[in-house]
């Protein structure tokens, strides 16, 4: 027989529509800083069917029987490509930073056992930084994995970046400058006062990378995903940033002037003290974030 305790920790969710069940324990154990595990630490209310006791969350419930069992179980499940890049942002929204990076490894080992034309291995690169002011200037590393190397002051400008894989590496003052990194991983990576002028960045992840006053001046940073990241004073002039997700992001004081911000995600954001005259938020999501001090001198609202 069931006892009680075991009923009461008993979730039903109605995950836009769909329904699941599971436990308190499920959702607070693998990833205890995550968004479910502080929803139901009980420090927060829930919106909750009075009765069918249902908990909504407005999000699209398609890939949540993927969350659930990588909660359980630490499994990532085999998607597409677009498949992968949908859970991803579904990961970012409820804080599951193990499952991104779960996700990341998974597809930097599919791109490892496909057909490679970097001009370079991963061994390769360790053998150059071991000698000092490396330059990687106009060579195609597509696909590599150079996670969690010491990559400081390396000169990347014009290379081919096309899904490689930096998540934590350290990249402090390297230089970016017109690469083309669609589709890199910058997870968590330190990116201070990195160039990035007229980088080609569009669906890049840098969830949680430290990229306080690194230059991203005309770069191209269309449906990147900068969750939690640290922009203090990034420089982000005329930037790009369509469809970017910069949720729970650090900008204070940050240059966004001439940035375009169409349809971004800025809710909870640090905008403190941000350069923002003259910029079009009329799309733009900015629920709950805080913008004291911020120049909005003819910015559109």
């Amino acid at each position: 027989m069931m006892k009680d305790s075991d009923l009461s920790s008993l979730i039903r969710l109605n995950i836009g529509g769909k329904k699941f069940c599971t436990t308190i324990d499920t959702l607070t154990r693998r990833e205890p800083d995550s968004m479910l595990a502080a929803m139901f630490s009980g420090r927060h209310t829930l919106c909750q069917d009075s009765e069918k006791g249902f908990v909504f969350v407005d999000r699209d419930g398609k890939h949540f029987r993927h969350i659930l069992n990588w909660l359980r179980d630490g499994d990532v499940p085999t998607l597409t490509d677009s498949g992968y890049s949908e859970l991803i942002r579904e990961a970012e929204y409820y804080q599951l930073l193990g499952l991104i990076e779960g996700i990341s490894l998974v597809l930097n080992k599919r791109k490892e056992d496909e057909e490679s034309c970097a001009e370079l291995t991963r061994t390769d690169i360790i053998k150059c930084i071991q000698s000092e002011r490396v330059k990687f200037r106009g060579v195609n590393l597509s696909g590599l994995d150079l996670s969690k190397l010491d990559l400081s002051l390396v000169d990347f400008s014009f290379a081919c970046l096309k899904n490689v894989f930096f998540s934590r590496a350290n990249l402090f003052c390297a230089k970016f400058r017109d690469v083309d990194a669609e589709g890199s991983i910058f997870h968590n990576a330190t990116l201070r006062e990195c160039e990035f002028t007229g980088a080609n960045l569009r669906g890049a992840l840098l969830a949680g990378a430290n990229l306080q006053s690194a230059n991203l001046q005309d770069a191209c940073l269309i449906g990147c995903s900068f969750c939690g990241a640290d922009l203090r004073s990034a420089h982000l002039q005329t930037a790009d940033l369509t469809d970017a997700n910069l949720e729970g992001a650090n900008l204070e004081g940050a240059n966004l002037k001439g940035a375009k911000l169409s349809n971004a995600n800025l809710k909870g954001a640090n905008l403190q003290r941000a350069y923002l005259r003259h910029v079009n938020l009329r799309d733009t999501q900015l629920e709950g974030a805080r913008l004291d001090g911020a120049n909005l001198l003819g910015a559109i609202r």
